[in-house]
């Protein structure tokens, strides 16, 4: 058994496109994912859609119930923005959506748990990407008005706000192709487009928070990114510069123009996307540049590093032949090919069970993001079903193992650890049929019945006794039905 060190605070999860439903309850209009899924419902994997998801629209007081039964010390959520903001734009604020997330944060506070609230996971409203979403630099200002409405609605009570949950997703997918929301597949452009956007939003929502909050208010502000660590295959040359590559493309990307004293996009990003886009004919590089007043506006805008963390994946040049990724392409820029080895698998590759990868990339970023405190918002296992899941249990067993590592051994402050998910929900485009959470829902059933898994068991008793334990026992099921 290992003990949890006394300030390090455990919680769990969600997100509101993947729970909630009632996509067009009221004045809600319609974002970029209720569009998707509705004109192009071959995008999802089991050709299913979020319209009912879990109905914690309808039921949230029952989700409430499964945290008290956890006992989490905080409940991250995120807010939809069309749901606050039918317009999008700060002229209207939906009374019904004001509602709905000031009831979730009273329920909590009453609880003693923490509202940790995500201001963007995702779901931009559809009227803004009609006018060019994270590829207009306007979205900078729309988002900073977005939120300032939130710091007003609910910062009294807020004091944990995440700005932006993944920005590589949001631009990568979305942007450069079309596996996700908006699916512009405006390949070796979009991305980038998207990138400099969605870092310029953030710094721009934590400067009002900053300027015009921060001192009434007493909270914090961040922004939580993708930190899946980039290996090398080999210990060959080629591939450690792969490796390297592929941190900084899948990391540094977002956390160096925020967390590092330097400031911009990383260097190795920089030439390598300047090389190929001169290759390829084009004038100037496809990757944006960051003016210096924006360098210096960006610069120590984040009071943690919010840190989701699922696998590892390991990279290599040996194999790689130009022209297997579309040309131009951010897969072409980083140059390699990847594989997760021999691992044990999850439901999904990107939960590919590699604990020593956690270690890796939380000291990677103490190591380049000037040692901030981290946020560990998201760490989870993709499964097919079942009450029983001890396969779950023993992911969460081996990753915890390794942040206690880095904690202990190599000196990384983590202040927190939130598990993926508190329940299943819809997961992007896998849809319903791959299950995050520790409660089973029953996605079937009209009230979507949720059930306690073992896993969940398993939290709560790791949460009340704050010990690691290494022994898995699923053989007696405790019936929790919410």
């Amino acid at each position: 058994m290992r003990t949890f060190p006394k300030g390090l605070q455990l919680g769990v999860a969600t997100a509101a496109y993947q729970i909630e439903g009632a996509w067009n309850t009221a004045d809600k209009t319609p974002h970029i994912w209720d569009t998707m899924c509705h004109n192009n419902p071959e995008s999802i994997k089991d050709r299913t859609n979020a319209d009912d998801a879990c109905k914690s629209f309808e039921f949230y007081k029952r989700d409430i119930e499964m945290l008290k039964f956890l006992g989490v010390q905080f409940y991250r959520f995120s807010i939809s923005w069309t749901r606050v903001l039918p317009t999008g734009f700060a002229n209207k604020i939906s009374e019904t959506g004001y509602e709905y997330y000031n009831n979730i944060i009273n329920d909590l506070v009453a609880l003693n748990i923490e509202p940790v609230v995500t201001m963007y996971h995702w779901d931009l409203p559809q009227n803004l990407q009609d006018l060019g979403g994270w590829a207009n630099p306007l979205i900078v200002e729309w988002f900073g008005d977005y939120t300032r409405v939130l710091y007003k609605l609910f910062g009294d009570r807020v004091k944990t706000w995440i700005t932006i949950n993944e920005p590589k997703q949001i631009g990568l997918f979305g942007y450069g192709g079309k596996r996700m929301a908006p699916q512009l597949n405006a390949s070796g452009v979009g991305e980038y487009l998207a990138a400099k956007n969605l870092v310029l939003a953030h710094a721009r929502a934590w400067h009002i928070y900053d300027e015009e909050f921060r001192d009434v208010q007493k909270g914090v502000c961040g922004i939580t990114i993708a930190s899946d660590f980039r290996d090398a295959v080999t210990d060959s040359a080629e591939d450690v510069e792969a490796g390297l590559d592929a941190v900084q493309f899948e990391i540094g990307l977002y956390s160096h123009p925020i967390f590092s004293s330097k400031g911009g996009f990383p260097d190795r990003v920089v030439k390598r996307v300047a090389a190929k886009s001169a290759e390829q004919g084009y004038s100037r590089s496809r990757l944006p540049e960051f003016t210096l007043e924006e360098i210096e506006y960006v610069k120590g805008t984040s009071d943690f590093y919010g840190f989701n963390h699922y696998s590892t994946r390991f990279y290599t040049r040996d194999t790689y032949k130009s022209g297997s990724n579309p040309i131009p392409s951010y897969d072409d820029d980083i140059g390699a090919d990847f594989t997760y080895l021999d691992y044990e698998k999850g439901a999904l590759p990107h939960v590919t069970v590699i604990p020593h990868g956690i270690r890796k990339a939380l000291k990677w970023v103490k190591d380049n993001c000037n040692n901030p405190p981290i946020f560990i918002t998201e760490n989870g296992f993709g499964t097919f079903g079942g009450l029983k899941d001890p396969e779950r249990i023993s992911y969460y067993i081996k990753y915890l193992d390794s942040i206690l590592d880095a904690i202990e051994i190599d000196g990384c402050n983590v202040t927190r650890y939130t598990a993926w998910s508190l329940m299943d929900n819809f997961e992007w485009d896998s849809g319903l049929s791959i299950k995050f959470g520790l409660f089973e829902v029953d996605f079937n059933d009209e009230k979507k019945k949720r059930t306690a898994r073992s896993s969940a068991v398993w939290y709560k008793k790791l949460i009340a006794t704050r010990l690691l334990d290494y022994n898995i026992n699923v053989t007696e099921l405790e019936e929790h039905v919410f």
